[in-house]
């Protein structure tokens, strides 16, 4: 950690000497693509490979980036909140990897940069989970969901989990189980599918969430039901349970999963415990019939539609537009 927080230290530090220096403070010179020639053939001859003119570039932008955020932001916040003083100088804490950062700067919306930054830091994620959350657009799919106040928070303070509506997205993006949005495919295999690939599953799910089982039989009357699959959130301290419907979401789901939640409530969840969250993920959903099958002050169930393949990032911000119409 320690190596690699100096290796993206001295990339800053190097774009800010090509800015300050070189380039005389200007972020944009008329001469430099010629000032990173020289500059580039300079350092290959002192220290070899690694410091070709596409490279130098990449550290320049990632100056210029960061540094527009420090100035934006300090001395209005505290050090705590991402900024250090070297030598009198505010810095930003780099605590990613080199790759992480090229990936970073490319995103244009400082706020949505922000928010990615903070969530791949609280989460470790690596640079393929980083891109994974980018790609399948985890800022827009909870900024849609909030008020302007909560997208603003989004970029101050990452995604916090306080309540259930909290950690729902829709829709949820599940192309890693490799199959295709044609309906050849069973709740069964799906479920399967999921299994096989749980870790990135539960990336997708979001924070705090825990493994508890499939298939989970519940018994009263005589009767048998089995829910499909069932997790524990550990920041919600709440059974979740997810029900997996191939077809459009009828009120009957609606009303079995309300029976599910109930019987975990009453039967299953301890005194100190929250109460169970139901999540049905659906092909296709009414918004009207959901709302009206639900009781008028529902926090306990959720309808949220899945795709089984990655959108492009356009197509995938219409979609969510469409849906929040």
């Amino acid at each position: 950690m320690a190596v690699n927080t100096t290796m993206v230290f001295t990339y800053y530090e190097i774009g800010r000497m090509i800015v300050e220096h070189e380039q005389s403070g200007k972020l944009r010179a008329g001469y430099g693509k010629q000032v990173l020639k020289n500059v580039s053939g300079q350092l290959v001859l002192q220290y070899g490979k690694g410091w070709s003119v596409e490279n130098l570039k990449a550290m320049r932008r990632f100056y210029v980036v960061y540094s527009n955020w420090v100035n934006s932001v300090y001395p209005i916040q505290k050090e705590s909140d991402g900024i250090q003083m070297i030598n009198g100088r505010p810095y930003p804490k780099f605590m990613l990897s080199w790759s992480h950062y090229l990936k970073l700067m490319r995103i244009d919306n400082v706020d949505e940069r922000r928010f990615y930054e903070i969530e791949a830091i609280r989460n470790h994620w690596s640079l393929r989970e980083l891109e994974r959350q980018y790609n399948t657009s985890l800022y827009e799919r909870l900024a849609l969901s909030r008020d302007k106040e909560k997208v603003y928070e989004l970029s101050q303070r990452g995604q916090l989990i306080e309540s259930p509506q909290d950690m729902i997205k829709d829709p949820y993006i599940l192309e890693f189980t490799g199959l295709s949005e044609m309906p050849f495919y069973s709740e069964k295999k799906l479920e399967t599918k999921l299994i096989d690939h749980l870790q990135m599953f539960l990336l997708e799910l979001g924070k705090g969430f825990t493994f508890v089982g499939r298939q989970v039989r519940i018994s009263f009357d005589e009767e048998h039901y089995y829910i499909d699959l069932v997790f524990y959130n550990r920041i919600l301290r709440a059974f979740v349970l997810v029900d997996l419907k191939r077809e459009k979401l009828k009120h009957q789901d609606i009303g079995q999963m309300q029976m599910y939640v109930n019987y975990y409530d009453r039967e299953v969840k301890l005194e100190e415990e929250n109460p169970t969250i139901g999540i049905l993920l659906c092909t296709d959903k009414t918004d009207a019939m959901v709302k009206y099958t639900l009781p008028k002050d529902n926090k306990q169930i959720f309808a949220a539609k899945y795709k089984t393949i990655l959108p492009g990032k356009a197509e995938l911000k219409q979609l969510m537009i469409r849906q929040n119409e």
